[in-house]
């Protein structure tokens, strides 16, 4: 079968730049797909991803012209109904062989499969293999189809008649094996070998391409276009690099991946220009500046080697001209009045204080069943205050006022214009009206962990209320029923959930007077009279131990290791971690498997006894030999166990552990437990209960059993 390599483009409007890298993954990825499915691609076939703002586009490697022709067995129907009395091939057989489009003679070549009643005929045949331009055409069909498009346009074709639907108008195909055209058609489009370059810098309306090897070079010279996502967004960090060693004074670049993926997603041929503004400006949190500059002009900030913001910045130009000068003044004219704006929202904000907004709060509606921001800000502050009460009570005071204060700037005219700045812009307000620096930091503090990763809350103030207004969120909407399903998870509960466990496991020091339940109870006090609400505790506590294992899988803990620690629930998170380390130091020991086992056995008899709390154990009933050495162990071990948990050394009290592997082995070779006694049977439970409370106080070692 003769191969060549593939091109095909679809040639578009402006594409919306938060989606380009997507699109261009998936058109490339669905058409190799599809291709390989089908047939289509040598095994070592590589795809070449391309997406520009006009462009999608994929180059594939070792495509067939002709699929391989397939052998099939083909099942026809029951021996029974395709033969008659005589073995002859019957009516419905050679209707159904003519379906296949096979005559008469090749009943013949009918197979018959089992014996009796089961007997089934076959026939061997062969598929034909796809012709590219059918493959093609089925595989651009299924790809446009399947293309994870933000929102659909409809739009007319040149007939005045056809209406298309998709992302953008789309106005070229290019479908190119080798040299020749493949020819299929999408979106009322004929496929070519014609496509356009850069709006103003292609050095002709059209570029013409003889191979299909020759797009992005062609592209690139002909077309003043890098047509790769990757290579132009690689371009753009390096021209940011080198543009900020030039301008000097150690400047560097703002790091935002985001930001890079969307402005490689607004231009095709980057040109890096730097640019300044009036210093003055600097007068404003940086933060509200970059957020400006970012958000609604796509530049570049420039910050010194101390994190702060200069006033010059880096603006990527689609365009490439000689005298850049009108381009760079141009973009300092429009920022302008952006951080004018900043600055007016920031003056008239610091005319009033935080609390002299508090009252608002009342009028902002926080949920229909909830209430107001104000109702919210009362529960979050009798949480936060009772963690900080069991904390350090000296803290209770700054924590108070950080709650009743945290959402005031809610109200403001600069988190209005820019709702990412909410707790940020509350810092800087409370500092302004001289609040104690611990108070303005929970305020900013309060939201975090925002995404993963995120870092923790900083100061204890801040911890105490950024997990009372976490706590605040999960108990309300969870138990006036708003809880995540699926996929949907409007009010970012996962990750409310996620952040509590974070705090509470990497804040071991100060959470280690919090236990889960708790916590739960005590945001769950906090909507007393709150009607329609029921208490979720039951539901939250299995809902975050969920969040936790998946966040130590994460980590690189295995499953077996996370459910032996977690299927305990422990109240306690902040040693959940050396819980799981100890774990893992157990499992290696050559002990391990065998205890586990046990355990896993012991589990099973108990479970299938009656309830424990039954006669305590009595060492003089014990007969047999084995049993008096397990309890001898037992003696012995649990207390210096005991002694290296409190202590919190998890490892050293799951290895004293290990000395009960022969006493154990010997119990379950000699030892019957469900004798007919049962006074002699509830002795030996008993003692099986102590064998499953001393190897159940770090994890549950059954969960180890291979």
């Amino acid at each position: 079968m003769t191969a060549a390599n593939l091109l095909v483009e679809l040639f578009v409007e402006e594409l919306p730049p938060k989606a380009l890298a997507q699109l261009g993954r998936a058109f490339a990825s669905g058409l190799s797909e599809a291709l390989r499915a089908q047939g289509l691609l040598l095994d070592a076939s590589v795809t070449t991803t391309f997406a520009s703002p006009r462009r999608l586009g994929a180059h594939v490697t070792g495509v067939l012209a002709k699929a391989p022709d397939r052998a099939l067995r083909v099942k026809l129907m029951p021996a029974s109904v395709g033969l008659d009395a005589d073995g002859q091939p019957s009516a419905a057989l050679r209707k159904k062989l003519a379906a296949l489009g096979l005559d008469d003679a090749a009943a013949s070549r009918v197979i018959a499969q089992g014996e009796g009643k089961a007997s089934t005929l076959y026939i061997d045949t062969v598929s034909p293999g796809a012709a590219l331009p059918e493959g093609l055409q089925r595989a651009l069909d299924d790809t446009l189809a399947e293309l994870p498009i933000p929102k659909l346009m409809s739009y007319q074709l040149g007939d005045g008649w056809s209406t298309v639907r998709f992302v953008r108008p789309a106005h070229g195909l290019v479908a190119l094996h080798g040299a020749e055209v493949v020819p299929i058609q999408a979106l009322g489009l004929r496929a070519g070998r014609r496509t356009r370059g850069h709006r103003f810098e292609a050095r002709s309306e059209f570029v013409e391409l003889a191979h299909a090897d020759d797009y992005e070079r062609e592209l690139r010279q002909q077309g003043a276009v890098i047509a790769s996502f990757e290579r132009r967004r690689e371009a753009i960090a390096t021209q940011l690099e080198q543009a900020a060693r030039e301008i000097g004074g150690g400047l560097r670049p703002l790091q935002d991946e985001a930001l890079l993926d969307e402005v490689c997603a607004l231009v095709e041929k980057p040109r890096v220009l730097a640019c300044r503004f009036d210093p003055q400006y600097l007068e404003v949190p940086q933060e509200c500046l970059i957020l400006t500059m970012k958000a609604n002009q796509k530049y570049f900030p420039l910050l010194d080697d101390q994190g702060r913001l200069s006033n010059r910045f880096l603006v990527v130009s689609n365009i490439d001209p000689q005298d850049p000068s009108a381009v760079i003044q141009g973009n300092e004219r429009v920022v302008r009045p952006r951080l004018a704006d900043a600055r007016f929202f920031y003056d008239q904000d610091r005319k009033k204080t935080l609390e002299q907004r508090v009252e608002g709060l009342q009028r902002v509606v926080y949920h229909a069943r909830l209430g107001s921001q104000a109702e919210r800000t009362r529960r979050v502050e009798h949480i936060a205050a009772a963690l900080a009460q069991r904390l350090d009570p000296a803290l209770v005071p700054g924590v108070r006022q950080a709650a009743a204060l945290a959402k005031a700037d809610l109200l403001t005219e600069m988190v209005g214009e820019f709702p990412e700045l909410q707790g940020i812009m509350g810092r800087y307000y409370a500092l302004h009206d001289g609040l104690s620096a611990d108070v303005a930091e929970a305020i900013e503090d309060h939201y975090r962990p925002r995404f993963a990763g995120d870092a923790l809350p900083r100061g204890a103030t801040a911890l105490c209320l950024a997990l009372a207004d976490k706590l605040e969120t999960l108990c309300g909407l969870w138990g006036i029923g708003e809880r995540p399903s699926g996929d949907k998870d409007p009010f970012a509960l996962r990750r409310h959930a996620l952040g509590v466990v974070r705090m509470l496991m990497e804040r071991a020091r100060e959470s280690r007077d919090w236990t889960l339940d708790d916590l739960l109870r005590l945001a769950c006090e906090a909507f007393a009279g709150v009607q329609g609400f029921q208490d979720p505790s039951a539901a939250l506590r299995e809902f975050m131990y969920e969040r936790m294992a998946n966040l130590l899988r994460e980590q690189g803990y295995a499953s077996r290791e996370v459910e032996a620690v977690l299927g305990l629930q422990p109240q306690w998170l902040g040693d959940v971690v050396a819980r799981l380390d100890a774990v893992r130091a157990f499992a290696a020991l050559p002990q391990a498997q065998a205890l586990a086992a046990a355990n896993k056995r012991v589990a099973n008899i108990l479970k299938k006894s009656p309830a424990s709390g039954g006669p305590a154990l009595d060492a003089a009933m014990l007969r047999e030999p084995a049993e008096q050495a397990l309890e001898r162990a037992l003696r012995e071990l649990q207390p210096r166990a005991q002694a290296a948990q409190a202590s919190g050394d998890h490892t050293a009290a799951l290895q004293c552990l290990a000395a009960l592997k022969a006493p154990v082995d010997d119990f379950f070779d000699h030892v019957m437990v469900n004798v007919e006694d049962a006074a002699l049977r509830a002795n030996r439970l008993a003692l099986l209960e102590q064998l499953q409370q001393a190897m159940r106080q770090v994890a549950d070692l059954a969960c180890l059993a291979g």
